[in-house]
């Protein structure tokens, strides 16, 4: 069985249903985030103890990254032996089922403890379509990519995130700027609402993606695992450890845009909601640029040293920027809040698909990254709800939140250190280490 001349050649159109897809998609987890930090604590929690609303809400966030690695493994194992397109179409349309629905609760007025119940339900679904969003996308992308450009072509999945993080930020600052009774109503709602739109655009472009070269060529000629996770965890087990310890870096992410967005707006430092969305929003428009840069550069001298940068550099810039936030000095908090997400952070998050995914064979690439990276993400999902505890009962204990941020980058940083350089190695002997006779038994006749 040969591989379909159709299905060669893609890597442009690929990266940019990566990319518009990848947007797409976390427009609906991050209009959660925002809402989470600004709204949700009136709305669906006991607004006579705003300290524990706020904990409570932002556990909801953390509750998605929790189902994130039980997502990963069905979607892991279904992407490995179904292929990537099906996956993509898939959690798309998951996510903006999910999404739309969170517009549609009954606040806790109006149903009491069921609200908050429902909204743990919606908010587990969005965490399983995300499980398998990015491993898809960035198994898609990889695989279609020139062996040379493999990290800037996988970037463009990263990318796609921060623009509908900038696509969630924008949507919110006219809902922001609403007044108060208006907001808590309905205004709320509508972003989640046009979640509609999100998943129709994302399945038209989706649908049509041919299926990876490498992939077809690796059913045509060898056939794929009956259990990937077998093969992977037999034969990829240190490079999963990796993955899991490197994804624990997307906690300055979560802190970032969850944690001092609450803290910044609170009585203790009284900044405005729209200005700290204009911070997200400014520092998500400069990760646009600056993570194709970042990853372009990582095709010439390799992911391990762009993603130290990335990493150590992250630990040192949050203490900086906590501190500008603790200030309510807002020019400060600005700069600071561009140069430590929109510069220094996009290194580690625009180099990391490659970084991953060159880490696995063909036929376990979904599987690893989808596992690895799910795991490591449930640690920064939660670490928002760890940094509300720390910053004690008033909420105001930066330093604590900026030492526990840094602290959660040693283990990227020690994954980047302990892994191979794998930006010259060219694409079919990627994962290559793994004696390829040992899962033969396994094969299934394409």
């Amino acid at each position: 069985m040969s591989v379909p001349a159709e299905a060669v050649g893609q890597p442009k159109k690929a990266a940019v249903a990566a990319w518009i897809g990848s947007a797409l998609e976390y427009y609906d987890f991050f209009i959660y985030g925002s809402a989470a930090a600004l709204i949700f604590p009136k709305v669906f929690f006991d607004e006579s103890d705003p300290a524990t609303a706020t904990l409570l809400s932002l556990a909801t966030f953390g509750v998605a990254y929790a189902a994130r690695p039980v997502g990963a493994l069905f979607l892991g194992h279904v992407g490995d032996r179904a292929g990537r397109k099906k996956i993509m179409v898939f959690t798309l349309i998951l996510m903006g089922l999910s999404t739309f629905l969170i517009g549609c609760l009954p606040t806790r007025h109006q149903v009491g403890t069921l609200a908050p119940v429902l909204l743990v339900l919606c908010r587990v679904l969005q965490g399983i379509s995300a499980a398998g969003e990015q491993a898809s996308a960035n198994s898609m992308s990889l695989e279609h990519a020139p062996a040379h450009r493999r990290g800037f072509f996988t970037s463009f999945t990263l990318s796609g995130t921060q623009g509908g993080q900038l696509l969630a930020t924008l949507v919110f600052l006219p809902v922001a700027a609403l007044p108060e009774d208006q907001l808590l109503s309905w205004g709320w709602r509508v972003p989640f609402w046009l979640s509609v739109v999100v998943a129709v655009v994302g399945f038209v472009i989706r649908r049509k993606l041919d299926e990876t070269p490498a992939f077809a060529q690796q059913a045509a000629s060898e056939g794929v695992p009956k259990l990937p996770l077998v093969v992977l965890l037999r034969e990829h087990w240190a490079d999963v450890l990796r993955v899991i310890g490197g994804a624990v870096v997307a906690s300055v992410s979560t802190i970032f845009t969850v944690w001092a967005l609450a803290y910044a707006t609170s009585d203790a430092v009284g900044m405005s909601r729209s200005s700290m969305l204009w911070v997200g929003a400014l520092a998500n428009l400069v990760a646009l640029a600056a993570i194709p840069a970042w990853a372009t550069l990582s095709d010439r001298i390799g992911r391990r040293p762009v993603f130290l940068i990335g990493a150590a550099g992250s630990a040192v810039m949050m203490f900086l920027y906590l501190w500008a936030v603790s200030t309510g000095n807002y020019p400060l908090t600005l700069l600071l809040g561009i140069v430590t997400f929109g510069v220094v952070y996009s290194a580690a998050n625009g180099v990391w698909p490659s970084f991953y995914g060159e880490m696995f064979s063909t036929r376990v690439r979904l599987s690893g990254m989808a596992i690895g990276t799910q795991i490591g993400f449930a640690v920064a999902g939660f670490a928002v709800t760890f940094a509300a505890q720390i910053a004690g009962p008033d909420g105001t204990g930066w330093s604590s939140v900026a030492l526990f941020t840094a602290a959660l980058c040693v283990p990227p940083v020690i994954a980047a250190l302990t892994a191979r350089e794998t930006h010259r190695v060219p694409t079919e002997d990627l994962g290559s280490r793994a004696p390829r006779q040992a899962s033969r038994p396994e094969k299934v006749t394409a």
